[in-house]
Parts: C-alpha cells; sequence; structure tokens
C-alpha cells in the first residue's frame, strides 16, 4: 500500500462552522433581498495567498522533507536486507538467514509506525495552517460578500457538503478573494502561522493544491 505525503488535502474546510462562529449579524438594512450567488474553492484560495503558498513551502522543508528522507532510508535498507536475503539462500547459513527476515522484519514494523506518525503530525500542522489562514479567508469573505450584495456563497471545493453540478465562470469569486487576502494580509506584515516545528509552507498529504508540489509516495515495503 502506498503512503504519500500530501500538503493541503482536500481538507474540509469547515467555513460554514466558522461564519456561525463569528459575531451575530446586524439587522438586514432596508431595501430588497440580495440575489447574487457565488462560488468559491476554499481551500484552493488558501493555498493559493502568499501566506498560504509560504505554509506549504516551510512545512515541506521543516516536516515533510525531513520526514521522507529518513522514511526513504529505511526502506533502502529493508530492500537492501531482503534482496541479500533473496540472492543468499543457498549460501547464507540458517542462522544468518533468521538474523536477516528479523531485521527485515523490525525495520518494517518501525518503518510502518514511522511512516503513520510522520503522516498523523503533518495533518495537524496543516490543520493549524487552515484554520489560522481559514478564519482569516471568513474575514476577507464576509466583507466581500456583504459589499457586493451576494445572498450566498457556495464552497465548490467541499463537494462532500454538497454537488454543484454547473456553474458560470463568472460567479467563481475565488481570484477576488485571494487579492483581496493578499491586499489585507500582506506577507511579511505579520507573523507566518505557528506551528511545532514551525508550520509555514504538508502538506501536506500528501497534498497537494495550487503553489503546492507533494513530494514523492513513500511506499510500504
Amino acid at each position: 500500500m502506498n503512503k504519500n505525503f500530501v500538503v493541503f488535502p482536500a481538507l474540509v474546510l469547515g467555513l460554514a462552522a466558522m461564519a456561525n462562529a463569528q459575531a451575530p449579524a446586524a439587522a438586514p438594512a432596508p431595501g430588497p433581498l440580495p440575489t447574487k450567488v457565488g462560488i468559491i474553492n476554499a481551500t484552493e484560495a488558501i493555498a493559493a495567498t502568499k501566506e498560504g503558498q509560504k505554509a506549504i513551502e516551510d512545512l515541506q522543508k521543516t516536516v515533510v522533507a525531513p520526514k521522507k528522507d529518513a522514511l526513504d532510508k529505511l526502506q533502502a535498507q529493508i530492500t537492501a536486507n531482503t534482496n541479500k536475503l533473496h540472492t543468499g539462500a543457498a549460501t547464507l547459513s540458517l542462522d544468518a538467514q533468521k538474523k536477516l527476515q528479523a531485521d527485515i522484519d523490525a525495520d518494517t514494523k518501525s518503518f510502518n509506525r514511522q511512516n503513520e506518525d510522520a503522516q498523523a503530525e503533518v495533518e495537524e500542522q496543516q490543520g493549524k495552517i487552515m484554520q489560522e489562514l481559514g478564519t482569516k479567508m471568513m474575514t476577507v469573505l464576509g466583507k466581500y460578500a456583504t459589499d457586493n450584495a451576494f445572498a450566498v456563497i457556495l464552497d465548490v471545493g467541499n463537494q462532500q457538503q454538497g454537488t454543484v453540478l454547473w456553474a458560470a465562470s463568472g460567479v467563481d469569486i475565488t481570484p477576488d478573494i485571494v487579492k483581496l487576502y493578499d491586499e489585507k494580509y500582506p506577507l511579511g506584515a505579520a507573523a507566518a502561522p505557528a506551528a511545532t516545528p514551525p508550520a509555514a509552507q504538508h502538506a501536506a498529504p500528501a497534498g497537494a493544491r495550487p503553489g503546492a508540489t507533494p513530494p514523492p509516495a513513500v511506499k510500504k515495503p
């Protein structure tokens, strides 16, 4: 079974929940109700912002790459011992074969455990990034929707919540929201999203999304 590290998988962003957590909406102003409908790929929008791209890059460097390197080395060791066991079946002593098999079994168990731990850490760091940047995105989205008299904006990147079968390209507000986000939260004006280790670019995964290239899959031996 293959196990990938992917930065920004198709996570459920939960924008609706974030919206509900905002302060109660003010009483509607007199006048006709808004009727405009818009769509946004919220996950894609977050990953396309400058902060999102920086978060993906940092996560790749601080978490994904080091753990993948360690797993690659362990996998290479397992492969080498497996080949040695197969090719030396006729020449190795029984004790030597048993030792090789024991080493392979122990390394395989360690590989699987480290792989699962690494995946869990990547997902945890992604969640922190998505929470922080998603909250900011809701601020930008809420103001945009109000200023432009939208009645509803659908997240087409979260098809688990519903299915949008078709939408005109003119109602996709994703580029507008990315632009407004970068204007409101310019990169370098504030500290990067906190994470331990510092998250900021895992995404990564096992990944990706626009602005992030997922690292190669790590195959279980």
